[in-house]
C-alpha cells in the first residue's frame, strides 16, 4: 500500500514538474517573442526603407531603383470614399467587422477560392494581420515572424477599434511605386485625390496591395490587375455595397493610368528582373533589403537595339501599318540575355508599350521553325542532300483536299534539296521534311532546345513547320542560341549576381550546359543558314542586308499568314538575335510587310553595329557521310539494269526511302499513308518536265539493280545557271554575264536583261551544254541591279536564272 501511494506521489510530482517545464517554455518563449516588439503607439511614425538597385552587368549603370523614401499623405478617416473601405473589406477581409485578430472562416473561404481559380486570388490574412506585418515586423518568411505577426495582432484588436485599424491600414499599407497609403496611391496612378475616385479607380487601387509589384499598372501583368479589379466589383456587388448597373459600368470604364515618372532604363528588362526577384524572394523583402542586382544586361548593346527598335517601328509604321517591334539579343556561349526590347515604347499606354512581345508575346513563327524541322530530318538518318519534289501536294491521306500548302511565290520548283529548300526557306519541301521527321520528334526537340509553349500537341499537324503553333521571342532566340553552340543548350539568365545590404551573396549566376543533340547535325543547318550564295535569291533585293564583311552569320526569317509577324533570327558563333515586327492587336500590316522588309532592316542594323566590338568567327565546316540511296545523295533520276538495258526512274523519295530508317532498305510503299499523294505530284510534273518521259518508268525486270542516278536537283526546272558574275558581287558599268544553259534538247532563244531591259537576244538551234556571254555596257548604274537570263528549248518551255548584284565600291 506504501509502495503504490509512493508510486502515485512520484507520478504526480514528474506530471506537476513537466507541466510546471511547459508553462515556464511557454512564458520563456513569449518572452523572447515579444521582448523587442514594437511600442504600437509608433505605428505613424515614418520607417527608414533601405532601397534596392538593379545594375547592367558592368555596374556601372543603375537601370531601376526602389527609392528608399516613402510617399505618404495621411487621410483622415472621414475623409476616406466610404467605397474605397468598402472594395478594401470586400477584397481583402470581408469579414473584418465580425472577427478578431484572425478569421477562421475567411482562411477556409480564400482556401476554396484559390483551390477553384487555381491562382491566389484571395488572400488569408486579415486586415489586422496585414497592417501588423507591413507596420512593424521583418521580412523573413519564419514561423516566429508569423507568430509575432499574431501576437501583434491582437494586441492591435485589443488597443484600437475597428474604425481605428482600417483608418491604420489604409494610409499606412504599400500599394507599389513607393506610394503608401490610398492618397499617395491616387494621387501616383491617377493624379487625383482620393475623394474625387470614381468606383472602377476606386477598385483598382484595391486590388493593389495583395501584390503591388505584380498587379503594377505601369509592369506586364496589367490584364491580370484587371480580372483583380474586376473580382473587385463582384464581391463589391455581392455584399450589397453598389448595384449590378454600378458593377457593370465601372468594369467597362476605360482607366486612364498617369505615366509613371519614376527612374527606369531598359524598362522590359528591368520590370522582367523584378519580377523574378519579387517570385523568388518575395515582393516586400525585395522592395526594403536593400539589394543590389548585377543583370546580364549589356548597357551599349541595349542603347543600340532600343535606337534600333525605335526607328525600324516608325518607318514600318509608315510603309506597312506595322506599329510595334521587339529585340532580344543573347550569348550564345552562357544563355546571358544582352539586351532586351519588348516594345517601341515602354511608356506608350494606348498601344499597350509596357506589354512585352519579347518574353510575353505567344505569335507564330512563320518559316523561323524550319531548322528545327530540318535538324529532326536529319538527325533521323536524312542528309542536306535528300531530294524532295516542291510540287502542288495533297497531305490529307483521304485525297480530301483539306491541306495543299502553297509557297510565298506561288512557283513549283520541282526537285529540290533540303539544303536548296531551307536556304531559300520553300514551302511544300519543309512540310514534307516534317512528316519525313515526325511531328512528335520535332516537339521533343524544341523542348530540349528551350522551347515550353509548344504544349498542345493533339492541335499540331503538319502546318507546325509554317508557324501553326505559338511561341515568344525569348524561347525562339535560345533555341537558335542552341543551334549556333552546336546543340548545346545554355538556360537564359538575366542574373549574374544578388548581394544583400550586408555584401552577401545571395544568387549567382552558374552555367548549366546541357548537350541535347550531337554537334554534326546543327553544323549542317549552320552551314546551309551561312551560305550567302544559297539565300540570295530568297533576298533579293535585301540581300545586302545579310552580309557582315569577316563575320560568318547565319539567318532565318518567319512571315505568318496575312502579314500578322515578321521575324528575323541570326547567330554568329558567338551571339544570337532575334526581331519582331508586327502589331500588339495581332492585326496584319499590308502585303508588303514581309519579315525581309519589315523584319530583316532592324535586325541587321542591329547587329552591324553590334559586330563592330566583337572578332570575327567562323563555324566549324559540317561534314557527312551520303549512304548509297536513291534520292539522298541531291540527285533525283534513278537508272536501274537488266542484262544490258537501262531503265530511267523517277519516283517521290518515300518510293525508295522508309522514313523512319532512311539508309534502311526500300520500304513498302502501300503502307506509307503519304505515299500516293507525294507520288501523284511527282508523276504530274515529270511528265511536263521531262521531255523524253514516255521512256521513264518502264516496269523492272526481276533482278534488275541500281547502276547510277542523275538529274542533279532543281536541274529541270533551272536548266540556266548564271556563273558570271556571282549573286551580291560589286560590278562596274561595263561587264560580262556568263550562263551556262543545259537542256534535255537543242536550245532556241537565250534573252538576257539588265534591270528588266534586253541586252542581248541570241537564236537557236543551240546545242547544250551551252555557255553563253553577253556584255553589259551602261552610262549609269544602280546600287542595287537584277541581271535576267531566260531561255527556251525547241518545244517552248522556258527557263530562267535571276541574281542580284550592287554598284561596286
Amino acid at each position: 500500500m506504501k509502495k503504490k501511494r509512493k508510486w502515485l506521489s512520484n507520478t504526480l510530482f514528474i506530471i506537476l514538474l513537466v507541466i510546471a517545464g511547459v508553462i515556464l517554455i511557454s512564458l520563456l518563449g513569449y518572452f523572447l517573442l515579444t521582448k523587442d516588439l514594437p511600442n504600437l503607439e509608433a505605428i505613424g511614425q515614418h520607417r527608414v526603407i533601405e532601397s534596392t538597385k538593379i545594375f547592367d552587368r558592368e555596374e556601372e549603370t543603375l537601370l531601376y531603383e526602389l527609392y528608399e523614401e516613402e510617399k505618404r499623405t495621411v487621410v483622415p478617416f472621414d475623409k476616406i470614399p466610404e467605397k474605397v473601405k468598402q472594395a478594401t473589406i470586400a477584397i481583402e477581409d470581408q469579414n473584418f467587422y465580425a472577427h478578431n485578430a484572425i478569421d477562421i472562416r475567411g482562411i477556409i473561404r480564400a482556401v476554396l477560392v484559390n483551390l477553384r481559380s487555381g491562382k491566389k486570388t484571395q488572400g488569408a490574412s486579415t486586415i489586422t494581420q496585414q497592417l501588423a506585418r507591413n507596420t512593424f515586423l521583418s521580412l523573413e518568411k519564419t514561423w516566429t515572424r508569423k507568430v509575432r505577426e499574431l501576437i501583434l495582432a491582437f494586441r492591435l484588436e485589443k488597443q484600437f477599434s475597428k474604425d481605428e485599424i482600417l483608418h491604420l491600414y489604409l494610409n499606412q499599407i504599400p500599394y507599389g511605386s513607393n506610394a503608401y497609403g490610398i492618397e499617395s496611391a491616387s494621387r501616383t496612378y491617377f493624379q487625383k485625390p482620393v475623394e474625387e475616385l470614381n468606383l472602377a479607380e476606386t477598385a483598382l487601387l484595391a486590388s493593389l496591395p495583395q501584390a503591388p509589384s505584380y498587379y503594377s499598372p505601369w509592369g506586364s501583368h496589367v490584364e491580370d490587375l484587371m480580372d483583380r479589379k474586376n473580382l473587385v466589383l463582384e464581391q463589391m456587388y455581392h455584399l450589397g455595397y453598389i448595384s449590378e448597373q454600378e458593377k457593370t459600368n465601372a468594369q467597362e470604364d476605360v482607366l486612364e493610368i498617369k505615366q509613371p515618372d519614376g527612374f527606369i532604363k531598359a524598362p522590359h528588362f528591368s520590370i522582367t528582373v523584378s519580377e523574378y526577384l519579387n517570385e523568388k524572394y518575395g515582393e516586400d523583402f525585395v522592395r526594403r533589403a536593400g539589394l543590389k542586382i548585377i543583370t546580364t544586361l549589356d548597357w551599349p548593346l541595349q542603347e543600340i537595339a532600343e535606337k534600333v527598335v525605335k526607328e525600324g517601328v516608325e518607318r514600318n509604321t509608315e510603309l506597312y501599318n506595322g506599329t510595334n517591334g521587339a529585340l532580344l539579343a543573347q550569348d550564345t556561349d552562357t544563355g546571358q540575355i544582352l539586351a532586351m526590347v519588348g516594345s517601341k515604347d515602354y511608356f506608350d499606354r494606348e498601344s499597350e508599350g509596357n506589354f512585352n512581345v519579347a518574353t510575353q508575346g505567344l505569335r507564330q513563327p512563320g518559316s523561323a521553325m524550319k531548322p528545327f524541322v530540318y535538324l529532326t530530318a536529319l538527325k533521323k538518318g536524312f542528309t542536306t542532300e535528300t531530294v524532295v519534289f516542291d510540287t502542288e501536294t495533297e497531305f490529307d491521306a483521304s485525297g480530301s483536299g483539306s491541306y495543299k500548302p502553297h509557297n510565298f511565290d506561288n512557283i513549283f520548283r520541282g526537285p529540290v534539296t533540303f539544303r536548296t529548300a531551307l536556304a531559300q526557306s520553300i514551302n511544300v519541301p519543309a512540310v514534307k521534311a516534317l512528316y519525313l521527321a515526325g511531328v512528335n520528334d520535332v516537339l521533343s526537340l524544341m523542348k530540349d532546345f528551350g522551347v515550353n509553349t509548344l504544349t498542345e500537341k493533339s492541335r499540331y499537324g503538319l502546318s507546325l513547320v509554317l508557324g501553326g503553333g505559338e511561341i515568344t521571342l525569348e524561347e525562339l532566340v535560345g533555341a537558335y542560341s542552341t543551334l549556333a553552340e552546336e546543340g548545346t543548350y545554355h538556360p537564359q539568365s538575366m542574373i549574374l549576381r544578388v548581394e544583400d545590404s550586408s555584401g552577401n551573396i545571395l544568387e549567382e549566376y552558374e552555367d548549366r550546359p546541357t548537350q541535347v543533340i550531337s554537334p554534326e547535325y546543327p553544323r549542317m543547318i549552320n552551314d546551309i543558314l551561312t551560305d550567302r550564295d544559297a539565300r540570295a535569291g530568297l533576298f533579293q533585293s535585301s540581300f545586302h542586308l545579310t552580309v557582315f564583311s569577316g563575320h560568318d552569320v547565319a539567318l532565318k526569317t518567319g512571315t505568318t499568314n496575312d502579314y500578322r509577324d515578321a521575324w528575323a533570327f541570326g547567330y554568329t558563333p558567338n551571339f544570337a538575335v532575334g526581331v519582331w515586327a508586327g502589331n500588339n492587336n495581332n492585326t496584319p500590316m499590308t502585303a508588303q510587310g514581309s519579315s525581309l522588309l519589315a523584319a530583316v532592316p532592324m535586325w541587321n542594323a542591329f547587329l552591324k553595329d553590334a559586330l563592330k566590338t566583337r572578332d570575327p568567327e567562323v563555324f566549324p565546316k559540317a561534314t557527312q557521310e551520303f549512304p548509297e540511296k536513291p534520292m539522298l545523295k541531291g540527285e533525283h533520276i534513278v537508272y536501274y539494269e537488266n542484262n544490258g538495258d537501262s531503265y530511267p526512274q523517277v519516283h517521290n523519295l518515300l518510293y525508295y526511302v522508309n522514313k523512319n530508317d532512311p539508309p534502311g532498305p526500300e520500304p513498302r510503299r502501300a503502307i506509307d499513308g503519304q505515299y500516293q499523294n507525294w507520288e501523284t505530284s511527282v508523276l504530274a510534273w515529270a511528265k511536263n518536265n521531262i521531255p523524253n518521259f514516255n521512256q521513264f518508268n518502264q516496269p523492272l525486270p526481276l533482278g534488275s539493280t541500281v547502276i547510277a542516278s542523275g538529274g542533279a536537283a532543281g536541274q529541270a526546272n533551272s536548266v540556266v545557271k548564271i556563273t558570271q558574275p556571282k549573286k551580291g558581287a560589286g560590278v562596274d558599268r561595263s561587264f560580262i554575264i556568263r550562263a551556262l544553259i543545259t537542256m534535255p534538247s537543242d536550245i532556241s532563244s537565250i534573252v538576257t536583261l539588265f534591270n528588266g531591259i534586253v541586252i542581248d537576244t541570241t537564236i537557236g538551234p543551240l546545242k547544250s551544254p551551252y555557255n553563253h556571254d553577253a556584255r553589259v555596257s551602261v552610262s549609269q548604274i544602280k546600287t542595287q541591279n537584277k541581271i535576267t537570263v531566260i531561255a527556251q528549248d525547241e518545244r517552248g518551255n522556258s527557263y530562267q536564272d535571276e541574281i542580284i548584284v550592287f554598284e561596286k565600291d
